[in-house]
């Protein structure tokens, strides 16, 4: 079953699943441009099915570094290049004992000091865990199935992007450009992250999380110094404005839900690097605590790109 069909059946079928109403009718399409542009280097985001801010700049981002004119239009000239991704946005993928076992975590405290009494920041449900996997808003993942239960040996329809898989250990990737071959520019104005090689080719794009009136972007040149894989939180409350005046200093265990994610890649000014987020929905629309926030995939894929040495232009 095609995406297309899948949305037009469940508009007119009630769903199992509460939430899960039928998807606009342009989904389809909006899914199959942020399938294409997230296969093409390009992140969206998270994959929503609708035309934000996020994809907008995916778009023009991907059109500037095509010589395509940088409107962030999803005009027929940007569809033509972005070629056979467009036209192949899902898959069907068949859910396992493993994604059904867990270990689920129960849900998870607002309050800093309570989250520092958990083991493990794992994920807390079976659609928690493949919604991040493809990269993909849980709603829309219950809708473009029809509210059908994530079951084992249940076959659903997903977006056809890499998976992401949590790392299973604390390694480092070794990063695909070396030192100064790879220059990484964000822009508060944009809140996007960008790579590009020596010669100016821009080779990954992501929405970023790029601080607030409290912890403005500290402008300027750094370089990345190392990074840390499933990090653990190192919460201290004089570092957060908005912080609770009866916190103290707490470690907060590692895992997806982690306050920076599965991974930290540090800069040479303290307290700063770019991180991922348990709430893929807020990046790039939302404000940080003057660090640079991306999602767990995104924030993997940076530091598979990108790593000591490189050069950080925050500007």
């Amino acid at each position: 079953m095609t995406l297309a069909t899948s949305i037009a059946a469940a508009q007119t079928k009630v769903p199992r699943q509460p939430h899960a109403t039928p998807p606009p009718a342009d989904t389809a399409r909006w899914v199959a441009a942020q399938v294409a542009l997230d296969r093409a280097g390009f992140s969206p985001g998270e994959i929503d099915g609708r035309p934000g801010t996020n994809t907008a700049r995916a778009i023009e981002g991907f059109q500037e570094a095509h010589a395509l004119d940088a409107t962030g239009q999803l005009d027929e000239a940007t569809i033509s290049r972005l070629g056979e991704w467009f036209g192949t946005p899902t898959t069907t993928y068949v859910v396992s004992d493993a994604d059904a076992a867990g270990p689920f975590v129960p849900a998870l405290p607002d309050d800093m000091m309570k989250l520092a009494t958990l083991d493990a920041l794992g994920y807390t449900s079976t659609l928690e865990l493949l919604a991040e996997r493809f990269h993909v808003r849980p709603i829309l993942l219950q809708q473009i199935n029809q509210g059908t239960p994530l079951a084992p040996g249940q076959s659903i329809t997903v977006p056809n992007v890499e998976p992401f898989h949590p790392p299973a250990e604390r390694k480092a990737p070794k990063p695909q450009l070396e030192g100064a071959a790879g220059v990484v520019t964000v822009s508060e104005m944009n809140k996007t992250v960008r790579v590009e090689t020596g010669d100016g080719k821009i080779v990954f794009q992501a929405p970023v999380s790029v601080g607030s009136i409290q912890d403005p972007l500290p402008k300027g040149e750094w370089t990345i110094t190392g990074t840390a894989v499933l990090p653990v939180f190192q919460y201290n409350p004089s570092l957060f404005w908005d912080a609770d005046p009866g916190h103290a200093k707490a470690k907060i265990a590692p895992g997806p839900n982690n306050p920076v994610g599965v991974i930290w890649i540090d800069l040479s000014r303290e307290h700063l690097g770019f991180h991922g987020t348990p709430e893929p929905s807020r990046i790039g629309k939302t404000q940080s605590h003057g660090c640079l926030r991306l999602t767990n995939w995104d924030a993997m894929r940076l530091a598979e790109l990108v790593g000591r040495g490189a050069r950080v232009v925050l500007q």
